[in-house]
């Protein structure tokens, strides 16, 4: 049975520490935890890694945030996987900061990221870990918040988090969705 753990962000240097590419970030953690590293393929750099007899298929889309859904229903019909085999991994100003939810479905939330997704998929259930960066930003500065750098503060309070957020993406495959959600939600 495969998994694909879809972490969103954006490429390139200039984008490495940033808000928006905590995605990227869990997604490096998680294929070192496991031992894992990522190769270039289309559309995205992918990790395979082994769990519980089963394959996750990590990858962190090299389509820019705007066009994540381009990548993720290629490797969804490349690997063969169901929807509800699917687990984005995504940065949202709506939750507190340090704040991690999974969801069954869910709107856009103005993510460009997830708006790509629902427009490729045509769907807006597919399952989420929504991982939260806060919204302290003043009106008009989203964009500036979001692919700005972590303050040494926010870095400390996500980093405590990187663990629980591979526990979930563990958990979402060996116990499913709903006993993640009743377990982890906060």
């Amino acid at each position: 049975m495969k998994f694909l753990i879809a972490c969103l962000g954006n490429i390139g240097p200039q984008y490495a520490n940033t808000r928006h590419n905590i995605g990227f970030i869990i997604a490096d953690a998680l294929a070192q935890e496991a031992g894992a590293s990522f190769k270039s393929e289309r559309y995205a750099d992918v990790a395979r890694i082994r769990f519980k007899g089963k394959v996750m298929v990590v990858i962190k889309p090299s389509t820019y945030m705007n066009l994540s859904g381009k990548a993720i229903r290629y490797w969804l019909q490349k690997e063969k996987i169901e929807k509800d085999k699917l687990l984005v991994v995504v940065d949202d100003i709506a939750l507190p900061l340090a704040t991690l939810r999974m969801k069954a479905k869910g709107g856009d939330g103005g993510h460009n990221g997830l708006i790509s997704i629902i427009e490729y998929m045509n769907t807006e259930a597919f399952p989420r870990l929504r991982i939260g960066i806060g919204d302290e930003f003043a009106k008009g500065y989203q964009v500036d918040y979001v692919l700005g750098q972590w303050t040494s503060q926010e870095e400390k309070a996500m980093v405590k988090k990187i663990p629980v957020a591979i526990e979930m993406i563990k958990s979402f495959i060996a116990i499913g969705l709903e006993r993640t959600m009743n377990f982890y939600n906060e």
